[in-house]
């Protein structure tokens, strides 16, 4: 059988050891019983993993050349490939509304944005793992007041308990990487609302870390001036709490300082 060849432009790696996939897989048993959804599964590396576990399994490939090897060397798998492009997709058909857990060998050049589209489907999500570049894991693991910590931090911790399992060397691909990788393992934590106005959150977190190195009273400021064109923020301003920069503030704070824009606004 002819091996799919990995494409440059669609950032595939393929995982070539097998006690490392074995490993992978394994991670999903977090969450026992639910089904398992794998984020691109390239020639089935990890999937052969997968599919002995008591659930139900479900693969997205995005690759016709992949899509065509899984079918001819897993034909169990028939009926459960998905051919299309994830960030596309409307999760909430993948198990007819059924939770699961989210899992794969993540392209790197795309990781942020599984994980954007895994938190507009959280309450489908309780538990996603699977395998990123050492860097983002680092990221989305931080703590405040370190550098790694940034909007990925606040947005997932806000609603995950993230835990970085362990590394894996470039040598266990083909093509090696040119950077570190590393498994994650993120479990939906206790919070049920967001406990302020989620959308405006998030453009406070991403508009105050694009100018990480400035105080929030200086990153904040084009923020609050788009979204709220006519109000006058003086007295928030002049807040000695917007002296901190982003990196310094926990989930909590952030909510915090969105309730208090949301105020100050009305």
């Amino acid at each position: 059988m002819k091996l799919v060849r990995p494409k440059k432009n669609l950032g595939q790696h393929f995982l070539t050891d097998l006690p490392t996939a074995s490993r992978i897989a394994d991670t999903v048993d977090v969450c026992p019983e639910l089904p398992v959804l794998e984020v691109g599964p390239g020639m089935g590396v990890m999937t052969q993993y997968l599919l002995p576990k008591a659930r139900e399994v479900k693969v997205v490939e995005i690759d016709r050349e992949s899509v065509a090897f899984l079918r001819a060397r897993w034909p169990e798998l028939e009926e459960r490939i998905v051919s299309a492009d994830f960030l596309r997709m409307d999760l909430s058909k993948v198990f007819d509304g059924r939770e699961f857990v989210l899992t794969g060998n993540y392209p790197y050049d795309i990781s942020s944005q599984i994980f954007f589209k895994m938190l507009d489907f959280r309450t489908l999500i309780p538990c996603c793992t699977g395998m990123i570049q050492l860097e983002m894991a680092q990221r989305i693991a931080a703590r405040p007041g370190t550098k790694a910590y940034g909007i990925l931090s606040v947005l997932l911790q806000m609603w995950y308990d993230v835990e970085l399992l362990f590394q894996v060397p470039p040598t266990v691909f083909n093509p090696p990487p040119k950077v570190q990788s590393a498994v994650v393992c993120m479990r939906r934590n206790g919070r049920q609302d967001a406990g302020c106005d989620e959308r405006l959150l998030r453009r406070i977190v991403k508009g105050t870390f694009q100018q990480r190195r400035k105080m929030l009273r200086v990153s904040l400021r084009p923020v609050l001036s788009q979204t709220f064109p006519e109000t006058d923020f003086s007295a928030l301003f002049a807040s000695p709490e917007l002296t901190r920069r982003p990196e310094q503030l926990s989930v909590e704070d952030f909510i915090a300082l969105t309730n208090r824009v949301e105020h100050e606004a009305e």
